[in-house]
């Protein structure tokens, strides 16, 4: 969802005029009102991996007569089904799970072309055989400390912001093997405590034994946020921190939509696949033979590309990063590092 933002900015270069309404899961809506160029968020009434038709269809219809286009990011056929029932005359996507009859404007996804996810984004917004810009614009969320939403969230957490802050994301969905032993981040966390810094450890309910585990090993100066906040909130009160260090999760992106001084440790994933989109952004990896293997757990069994990549690494890359600035301005990011292959001869 984050990575879409690069979407809504290539369309809004083309016509600054064009209102861009996003149908999204409701969870996202806390992203999507954050984001610079939304005009208006519709929630989609249908949970992950349900068809649904009825309401599809009823959500379809009502929305006739209100779009000249719909760009369908996913590649499910099931995604394809609203504006199809909505007649939109224009339904631009990659033609995906057989949805021949669903799109009018049907893309082959070249992914040796775009292998990036934000390319591959990016590229639906353009005519067919048009080249993709240079860079890519970066996801960014409009949000900066001095925001009313920000010091609310803090509040209600309870929060001190008087000392810098360094947010750790030990969560990561898809699997075991993206995330980062829950012994590495609180060695990091602990080395930052004795720097005078506070330690805020979050994510999802999902992740709760992870932070909780984060959260002892670090000791005094540690929070953990992890199931207490909503995703609001979590975007809100992440805008406060003075860096992160996160496994390769949706957490990631938004920190890095943020403009906020990251680390992202990376194992089983590619960060030539969905890296943090942003100049503030520094990734560690071994870079065993072994990886990339986009396993949920590691095959075989020891984990090495997480485990043996140690915490040293990633304070020497916190040394590395930026200054944090707490400005406006630093939340204006400027493309970065979103480059793509030259097409093959």
């Amino acid at each position: 969802m984050v990575m879409a933002h690069s979407l809504v900015q290539v369309l809004k270069g083309q016509n600054p005029e064009e209102i861009i309404d996003i149908l999204a899961p409701e969870w996202s809506r806390a992203l999507l009102e954050r984001m610079p160029g939304v005009n208006e968020t519709l929630s989609m009434p249908v949970g992950h991996g349900r068809l649904g038709w009825s309401e599809r269809l009823a959500l379809g219809r009502s929305l006739r007569g209100r779009y000249d286009q719909a760009i369908v990011l996913p590649n499910s056929w099931k995604s394809a089904l609203v504006p199809f029932f909505a007649r939109i005359p224009l339904r631009t996507g990659y033609t995906g799970e057989y949805r021949h009859g669903l799109l009018n404007d049907r893309r082959k996804l070249d992914k040796t072309r775009l292998p990036m996810t934000v390319q591959r984004f990016v590229a639906l917004g353009l005519p067919k055989d048009a080249l993709l810009p240079p860079l890519c614009p970066t996801p960014r969320l409009r949000l900066n400390p001095a925001d009313p939403r920000v010091a609310a969230a803090a509040a209600a957490l309870s929060l001190r912001t008087d000392k810098p802050i360094l947010v750790l994301c030990p969560g990561a969905e898809y699997g075991p093997a993206k995330r980062w032993p829950t012994a590495h981040f609180a060695e990091v966390g602990k080395a930052m405590v004795k720097q005078g810094w506070d330690i805020w450890v979050m994510g999802s309910g999902k992740d709760l034994d992870a932070a909780e585990e984060v959260y002892i090993l670090t000791g005094p100066g540690c929070v953990n946020l992890a199931g207490r906040t909503t995703l609001a909130q979590a975007v809100d009160v992440m805008a406060l921190a003075s860096a992160v260090v996160t496994n390769d999760s949706g957490l990631m992106h938004v920190a890095a939509a943020l403009g906020r001084p990251l680390v992202a440790v990376y194992g089983s994933s590619d960060p030539g696949f969905t890296p943090p989109l942003s100049k503030t952004a520094r990734i560690v990896s071994l870079g065993l033979e072994c990886s990339p293997c986009f396993k949920r757990e590691c095959h075989f069994g020891h984990l090495d590309c997480l485990g043996k990549l140690f915490p040293e690494r990633v304070l020497e890359a916190l040394k590395a990063l930026p200054s944090p600035s707490l400005t406006q301005e630093n939340h204006r990011i400027v493309p970065s590092g979103c480059t793509h292959p030259a097409p093959p001869r």
